[in-house]
């Protein structure tokens, strides 16, 4: 996740970010799948998903501790 896409969701509310965050932990169930099987080579967008996974929810995790974005 790039640096403007991270600005863009500190001001998301806190519902949209978990949507997001749902999300991707689908893809990262869908690439772990992938990858046993041998159908994924490409280990760098499994690692890139892991990344964003922590970032998103480094991000709620303020939100809620702030009470902010509540809606």
């Amino acid at each position: 996740m790039k640096r403007k896409e991270l600005q863009e969701h500190k001001t998301k509310p806190l519902a949209e970010l978990k949507k997001e965050l749902a999300e991707l932990h689908e893809k990262m169930i869908s690439l772990r799948l992938d990858v046993s099987t041998g159908k994924v080579k490409n280990l760098k967008e499994f690692r890139n998903v892991k990344k964003s996974i922590a970032q998103l929810e480094t991000i709620v995790g303020f939100g809620e501790k702030e009470g902010k974005n509540a809606s």
